[in-house]
């Protein structure tokens, strides 16, 4: 137990990013004694991987003071997140109504600290779920699973090593090679579970189905007047697997230009292999995830700035912030300004120009 951290309040952050800093602040201590301990304890630290949600206050407010602390403490370390991100959907509330200011003001530090941000999409998880699973029961059920899986195939070839990407950095260099543009959209196939049938799933398949947007756990969209495109993109292949059909795949996916990569670079889709999970129930000859870098992300960031901008003008439910800290107002406004920064990079990535721009 002494590696588990519990707040003696017992309680949480009341949905509010400043109060979750405060906390962070005040359990540094105890947290990075933590830490600290398992990286003494470690025989080859490479680095740290944090789950957090961005639109409450622990996983907002306390994950971006660890993750600050963090990026001080330990600089030469790899940082990677698996960020859930809220439902955003255009014209409606949020059931936390001041989850635009928490995930503005966690989207900045996201921007800064860690090497790679997975994005974890709520509204595209919550329709995926719907789709597969009805009852609303179930359909939590569903999203937990999946974004268990993400979590165990994007971590699979560290866990089964094979020949390739053995290694944090083998995943994170390619993948988020453009600071700031670190935020990875995901995708999985074959979503189906509990049957006990064996799915006759090719690689050819996979990839195919791992390209469609309805694969994709993201709500990122095209947005209009804007040429987005695919920075850099990785297959992890997991199952019984003929590198031949490999290669055929590729050959394919090539031909028929399926993916539009960024013009001013030589993007291509990186593929890798690794063995399963020996305990683990086979459902599927081959399964995939898809880890991909596309610059319509700056959409999920455009969203977000856009709901935090119309509270701003109102002023709303900013009291509570304020009474945990007084200097919010400024921490506020650099993170609009970081965020839409952002947004007009990945605008900027589509250009044949961008090198020359930034």
């Amino acid at each position: 137990m002494e590696n588990i951290f519990m707040s003696k309040s017992g309680g949480g952050a009341g949905n509010n990013f400043a109060s979750g800093y405060k906390q962070g602040r005040e359990a540094q201590e105890a947290l990075f004694d933590i830490l600290e301990r398992e990286a003494e304890n470690s025989d080859y630290l490479e680095g740290f991987m944090l789950c957090h949600a961005i639109a409450g206050g622990t996983g907002s407010g306390m994950g971006s003071h660890a993750l600050e602390k963090i990026s001080d403490r330990f600089p030469k370390k790899l940082v990677q997140t698996y960020s859930v991100f809220p439902v955003m959907k255009k014209g409606e509330a949020s059931d936390v109504v001041v989850q635009p200011y928490n995930s503005i003001l966690t989207l900045a530090r996201l921007i800064e600290h860690p090497n790679c941000v997975v994005v974890l999409d709520n509204t595209a998880l919550h329709r995926i779920a719907s789709e597969n699973a009805p009852d609303s029961n179930s359909s939590f059920s569903h999203i937990n699973s999946m974004v268990s899986r993400i979590m165990c195939a994007s971590t699979a070839t560290l866990r089964f090593p094979g020949a390739m990407n053995t290694r944090l950095i083998n995943l994170i260099a390619p993948l988020a090679a453009y600071p700031p543009m670190r935020f990875i959209q995901t995708g999985f196939t074959p979503l189906r579970e509990g049957d006990a049938t064996v799915m006759k799933t090719s690689v050819g398949d996979v990839l195919r189905r791992l390209l469609q947007s309805k694969s994709m756990m993201s709500s990122a969209v095209m947005e209009k007047g804007v040429d987005h495109c695919m920075l850099s993109a990785l297959a992890i292949l997991q199952g019984r697997i003929d590198p031949t059909e490999i290669y055929s795949s590729l050959a394919k996916i090539k031909e028929r230009r399926d993916i539009k990569f960024a013009p001013w670079g030589s993007g291509s889709l990186n593929i890798t292999q690794c063995r399963r999970s020996p305990y683990l129930p086979v459902t599927n000859r081959v399964s995939g995830l898809m880890l991909c870098n596309h610059t319509n992300a700056a959409s999920l960031f455009q969203e977000s700035l856009n709901q935090c901008e119309t509270l701003l003008k109102k002023k709303a439910y900013l009291d509570q912030f304020l009474k945990e800290d007084p200097d919010i107002m400024a921490m506020l406004s650099d993170a609009v300004e970081r965020v839409r920064e952002t947004v007009q990079t990945y605008r900027n990535a589509t250009k044949p120009d961008f090198i020359e721009i930034n």
